[in-house]
């Protein structure tokens, strides 16, 4: 009925395998797999969830904006990226078109992958220093 390609064992693997089923099949298909899917997470097991924390890399002083989104990315790798690409490119653009200077526009990405991780894990992006 679907042909679905095998692919690795890994969460995004998987998550993008349901999607493309999800977006192949019709509405009334769609609410039962969605209701499969519920009812799958409420019934089983919780497991320990280890939340990978932030490991930052101080930023350099003549950083492009490009190079700070690089940065960004790989300090919260475990981030949706997903979920910020479209203001990401929107505060690219605003250097690229606008003129903003890179160090404000690299201010925000910071802070939008920090809000992002906050939002995703419950957690503050920066631990708290114990006095």
């Amino acid at each position: 009925m679907f042909d679905i390609k095998q692919q690795s064992d890994t969460a995004e693997s998987g998550e993008a395998k349901l999607i493309e089923i999800y977006k192949k099949l019709p509405d009334i298909e769609r609410d039962k797999l969605l209701s499969f899917a519920e009812f799958t997470a409420v019934s089983c097991e919780p497991r320990d969830l280890i939340i990978e924390r932030p490991i930052f890399i101080e930023r350099p002083a003549d950083e492009s904006v490009v190079a700070g989104i690089k940065r960004m990315s790989e300090v919260f790798h475990m981030v949706d990226r997903s979920k910020i690409l479209h203001e990401t490119s929107a505060l690219m653009a605003e250097h690229m078109m606008q003129g903003r200077a890179a160090a404000e526009v690299i201010d925000d990405v910071e802070r939008l992958f920090e809000r992002t991780y906050e939002k995703q894990f419950g957690l503050p992006a920066h631990e708290k220093e114990e006095s």
